[in-house]
């Protein structure tokens, strides 16, 4: 059984990784469902954490926010998780009185985080301010005078911190940064923040080259080899790969080019693509990263299951670069013009149409958990919503694992 996440990074202000919101849905029947209440939600999703895969493999030791309705807190979900492990959110549905506020008080006794999801100000919550960690304002739905006056609200308890939910550009992000608001959740980060130019490196120029020597059809050794060989960083970088007791090599190796055979064509693909994202722009967020690696393995992933043939190395390729212009702060037109790649890799990118095109978009709905577009294009694929869950679980979990290789 495969334990369903759609996770969304929360940041703090210097865009580092704090913790992801986790949706959760157990079995395939509860993935795209047309309406779950959140007591059903939250029960499932706590079931699933707990019993089967457990939260740890989707947030990779950070907290994870989990919303709570009245009655799950009633009935002791949250303590089914450890301190480190959840961030209680309490539901905005869920209205403030003498039960709820005597399980904050515990709750926070226990040591548990709480936050008051898609805060509304009501002077009533001032009593449960000595228990809240983190109040979450939506901004597409709180005016700036309301947001002063939950600041002026709180003033008295420092130990609340603002989170801005919906952040969807960089105006709203330094907007916010003057707010005092320290957390941040949206897609602000996966939008170019500043358009210019930048140049690559010579590392980059030549990862680029090998990313278009490895988008032909037929792979050309020798030209593969020569890239190698002309940079130093790389050729140590792909020998200590190489070296890694995964490759059960039985001989000492002695050429760029025989490490480049033990390798071979998959994992030299998943290789470089690594290093690309990985060191295109080093001040990106590395959640940032992690997700186009999670894009271009899932992309890979459920190209297997289509009906019509495609290149597997292609997919992998096209779901990697979906995010370069939000790593190079730049146009996407104005990057693919840096890179020599293959036009069908480019046209998907910048038209936004065709079968590769639609393997992005089915990427981004199950990234902001728009369950009704996800079946939406799941029809227009052909696919089936095993296959697809499959692909995307393998592919959370594969990204986490080399990110872990490359920072390790």
């Amino acid at each position: 059984m495969y334990f369903y996440a759609a996770r969304q990074p929360i940041l703090d202000k210097d865009k580092n990784l704090f913790g992801y919101e986790l949706l959760f849905r157990e079995g395939l029947d509860n993935i795209f469902p047309e309406h779950v209440d959140g007591d059903e939600a939250t029960t499932k999703m706590i079931e699933a954490s707990r019993f089967n895969a457990g939260i740890n493999e989707f947030t990779h030791g950070k907290p994870a926010f989990i919303n709570f309705t009245l009655d799950t807190i009633l009935k002791g979900y949250a303590t089914m998780l450890s301190t480190e492990e959840v961030i209680i959110e309490i539901l905005e549905t869920v209205k403030p009185g003498k039960r709820l506020l005597a399980e904050c008080q515990k709750l926070h006794e226990l040591g548990y985080t709480l936050v008051l999801d898609d805060y509304k100000h009501q002077k009533v919550w001032a009593h449960f301010y000595p228990y809240i960690s983190i109040i979450k304002v939506d901004l597409l739905n709180t005016s700036i005078e309301e947001i002063l006056e939950i600041k002026e609200a709180i003033t008295k308890h420092p130990n609340i911190k603002l989170l801005a939910e919906k952040v969807e550009t960089h105006e709203q992000y330094q907007q916010c940064i003057e707010l005092d608001f320290e957390l941040f959740q949206g897609y602000f980060f996966s939008k170019p923040e500043v358009v210019k130019a930048r140049n690559l490196s010579p590392s980059q120029l030549a990862m680029a080259e090998l990313l278009y020597e490895m988008s032909k059809p037929e792979l050309d050794l020798a030209n593969i080899t020569a890239v190698f060989e002309r940079d130093v960083t790389l050729s140590y970088k792909l020998l200590r790969y190489v070296n890694s007791p995964i490759f059960r090599r039985r001989n000492e190796i002695s050429t760029i080019k025989q490490a480049l055979v033990i390798l071979g064509v998959n994992e030299l693909k998943k290789f470089l693509g690594l290093l690309f994202a990985s060191n295109i722009n080093p001040h990106k967020p590395s959640e940032l990263v992690n997700l186009s690696m999670a894009r271009a393995k899932f992309c890979e992933n459920i190209g297997e299951s289509l009906s019509s043939k495609v290149d597997t190395s292609t997919t992998f390729l096209i779901g990697l670069l979906s995010l370069i212009d939000a790593i190079l702060d730049e146009d996407i037109e104005v990057v693919l013009e840096k890179l020599p790649l293959a036009q069908e890799i480019k046209d998907p990118l910048i038209t936004k149409r065709g079968t590769m095109a639609a393997l992005i978009l089915l990427a981004e709905k199950i990234e902001k958990a728009e369950f009704e577009s996800v079946q939406a294009i799941i029809n227009k694929l052909e696919l089936e919503k095993d296959d697809v869950v499959k692909a995307y679980h393998d592919a959370v979990v594969w990204a986490d694992e080399q990110t872990k290789i490359a920072n390790g």
